[in-house]
């Protein structure tokens, strides 16, 4: 049997969803595969964000599967990939790799990555057909939302009446992270279909640090979760103190929304970051590897203050 590929269409957000969940719980050991993720929704989310990013797989006219690739700018990644588990080692994942690492080359995507198990070589070496290396260990941890003052002002993106301006500033932090990293089409997306809002912070009305945040069910978070999707800081000396007011600011952003858990992924070579969320009782709750295409550091450095995991 022969796989095609194509656009993944409105019509299959379902069934990919239910694949999604079915090959994930069953890789994982579920006694109820469809039951992997609860009420978060990954599938629906990264459709609607980025329609032209997601991709279908087939056999017989049957969906085998789907991917989804983020641009974050000259920042690529993608996921989740799942494939029904029946066709499992059928090259199916590899057929939707390929469309992926086009749309990556297209857009001039010049640090390319992934999040996958750790534990498992038959993850990591598929990807590594595709050029990208296991890293550094990625945590996602997770703590008790508190009621707690915050050490400056902050604003959510969403009310902000000078958006683009906003957006605007939000890259320029993003780019002291990384050259040419670049939420906006992402931050500018969330809002306009309401799956997320960015939490913001500045000094002088000039934005030191963002972060972009997902709340409760039908989302990246779940019910009674705070997602940080990506958060980072303008980088440099005063990097330690903007992150402490950036995890504060998301902190009251999520206890605003009636949160009960904040949760954040960490790249460990950012080790300022790290400790940072470990002091404030984040605690893990999965961890995998960041593979990197090309296999260089990227902003997985001691210097980068920032928040993503790439799942």
């Amino acid at each position: 049997m022969s796989t095609t590929v194509r656009a993944l269409r409105e019509a299959d957000l379902a069934e990919a969803d239910r694949i999604f969940r079915v090959a994930f719980g069953t890789f994982l050991g579920m006694s109820d595969p469809t039951r992997f993720g609860g009420d978060t929704d990954y599938v629906r989310t990264r459709f609607r964000l980025d329609p032209a990013g997601a991709f279908a797989a087939e056999r017989d006219g049957v969906l085998a599967g789907s991917v989804f690739a983020v641009l974050w700018g000259s920042v690529g990644f993608f996921g989740p990939l799942s494939v029904r588990p029946e066709l499992w080692d059928q090259k199916v994942a590899q057929a939707l790799l390929d469309p992926v690492m086009a749309r990556f080359a297209e857009r001039g995507v010049t640090h390319a990555g992934l999040f996958t198990f750790a534990q498992s070589p038959k993850h990591v070496g598929l990807y590594g057909k595709y050029g990208f290396a296991p890293r550094f260990l990625t945590i996602v941890a997770a703590k008790p939302v508190a009621a707690r003052k915050t050490t400056g002002a902050w604003h959510r993106l969403s009310v902000i009446a000078d958006r683009s301006r906003a957006v605007a500033g939000c890259r320029a932090v993003s780019e002291t992270v990384y050259p040419g990293l670049d939420l906006a089409e992402e931050l500018d997306a969330s809002v306009a279909h309401a799956i997320g809002d960015a939490v913001l912070v500045d000094d002088a009305h000039v934005p030191t640090g963002f972060a972009l945040c997902h709340v409760g069910a039908g989302t990246e978070a779940g019910t009674g979760a705070c997602y940080v999707k990506f958060g980072a800081v303008t980088s440099g000396a005063d990097a330690p103190s903007r992150f402490e007011r950036l995890l504060d600011a998301c902190e009251a952003y999520a206890a605003e929304a009636g949160a009960q858990t904040l949760v954040a992924g960490v790249n460990l070579a950012r080790e300022g970051a790290a400790a940072a969320l470990r002091a404030r009782g984040f605690r893990t709750v999965i961890q995998g590897v960041a593979m990197h295409r090309p296999n260089v550091p990227g902003y997985g450095h001691p210097d980068a203050w920032a928040l993503d995991d790439w799942r």
